[in-house]
């Protein structure tokens, strides 16, 4: 069942592997990251500082439904790179097939759901007025291309599990390079305003969903027969094992970041303002962490599929090692570039949101290599199967960022909001790690009573 495009993580050097999926992986995340960027900063420099905090008072917002959505599709596709692994190309079409049909249901009942109440959620949120109009306009448009979200998520985590890391950076910087495109004639050209922007993300990511499917049936990557589309409400339970999980772990983290926002919008639109603009550059920056999370859940998910339980540990020192160097690189770099980062996001004029943001992204990065571990041992816990126990981190991850939301952030100001995804971070490493030990355990105490039996 090999395809030129796929790769097996489950023979040679683990560092050398994981380098050679993070790699691209990581450039299509840079890319996605951009094109994301591109919003913030036209919206910031032609459409002003209260638009800017309109559009970035509704980060945590979008993050909670849209984390639910991509966090879904990850979970999707662990039981797609543990069939890989074993070679069960059969059982690898159904589970597949089952997780597009259970997506387009999904995608139905939470669009319907969030459009209804997208006023309401950003009045729960404290969204200052002068910036409600804002908020609302570019997030419905968000939220009425949730569809999209599912397609070209389960798309990209499908092909990724099967080890191709390539396809999706092609499909997403021929997207990022359109968004840029649509942004600048949507709100320049157009006068959309803050719609126009979303509205570009949507178009955008609709094309690379479209770049996905031409890819999969060009290359034959995967052929199904008529029978593989028959509902199995058995695997569709199995998916949803996995996937809700996993989706929840996203959405409960993101219950934290509303706190925190919610915080933020208290102090007023200045410093949302200077959270947006932080917390963009702080996305951009966090790109590769996201890329080593996915690439160890799918080395994770094709190695205790193939049951080589040794080349687990081996592969998470790897990518400890490439997770913590780049820690320290970034820190450095931010030490001399952060503020003229800043100011592709805010006019240099604006002197006050600047170093804010300048405070808020110089903290988070100080705190970079437990984010490092978050990501890498949270995914390949995933990768494992056990996708309930990466749940209860992001239960940590929320508490903490409550905590800080609710009661630093009253007593401290802006200043103690700075160490919100800081204490998330660190409280989540202190589950993780016990976690992952536990974990291995277990399984190899399983794959000793199969051999034993």
């Amino acid at each position: 069942m090999a395809h030129p495009s796929t790769r097996d993580m489950t023979q040679g050097s683990p560092t050398k592997l994981i380098f050679a999926f993070f790699l691209p992986l990581l450039l299509g995340l840079v890319f996605q990251q951009l094109y994301n960027m591109v919003d913030t900063m036209i919206v910031g420099r032609f459409l002003g500082v209260d638009a800017l905090a309109g559009v970035g008072s509704t980060g945590s917002l979008a993050f909670l439904v849209l984390g639910l959505c991509t966090g879904t599709c990850t979970g999707f596709s662990i039981p797609v790179a543990q069939k890989f692994g074993e070679g069960d190309y059969r059982g690898l079409k159904k589970v597949v097939a089952n997780a597009f049909m259970v997506c387009v249901l999904m995608a139905a009942v939470v669009t319907t759901v969030v459009c209804l109440l997208c006023r309401t959620m950003l009045g729960w949120m404290h969204t200052p007025d002068d910036i409600m109009g804002y908020a609302f306009s570019y997030l419905i448009v968000v939220f009425l291309g949730i569809p999209v979200v599912f397609a070209y998520n389960v798309l990209f985590a499908v092909v990724r599990s099967m080890g191709d890391s390539k396809t999706p950076v092609k499909c997403m910087v021929i997207a990022s390079i359109t968004n840029v495109v649509l942004d600048l004639a949507f709100i320049l050209v157009f006068h959309m305003g803050v719609a126009g922007a979303a509205l570009a993300t949507v178009i955008s990511q609709i094309l690379s969903a479209l770049l996905c499917i031409r890819h999969i049936v060009k290359t034959q990557l995967i052929i199904f027969d008529r029978e593989d589309w028959k509902p199995d409400w058995n695997c569709a339970r199995m998916l949803l094992g996995m996937g809700l999980p996993t989706g929840l772990q996203y959405s409960i983290t993101a219950i934290g970041s509303i706190i925190m926002q919610s915080s933020v919008n208290t102090l007023g639109s200045v410093y949302v303002a200077s959270v947006a603009a932080g917390s963009k550059l702080s996305m951009l920056l966090n790109s590769p962490y996201d890329a080593m999370g996915s690439t160890m859940a799918t080395y994770g998910g094709q190695n205790v599929g193939a049951g080589k339980l040794d080349r687990i540990g081996r592969g998470l020192r790897s990518c400890s090692a490439i997770g913590v160097s780049y820690s320290l690189m970034i820190m450095l770099l931010m030490l001399l570039f952060r503020r003229p980062l800043l100011t592709l996001f805010v006019d240099p004029g604006e002197t006050e949101v600047l170093a804010n943001a300048s405070r808020y992204v110089m903290t988070n990065v100080l705190f970079y290599v437990p984010l490092a571990f978050v990501n890498i041992v949270r995914f390949l816990i995933q990768g494992l199967g056990f996708t309930k126990h990466a749940v209860i981190a992001g239960v940590f991850e929320m508490f903490a960022r409550a905590l800080v939301g609710m009661v630093v952030v009253p007593a401290f100001g802006f200043a103690g909001a700075c160490f919100g995804h800081p204490a998330a971070w660190i409280a989540a490493d202190l589950f993780l790690f016990p976690t992952y030990f536990w974990a291995m355990r277990k399984l190899r105490r399983e794959q000793a009573a199969r051999l034993a039996a």
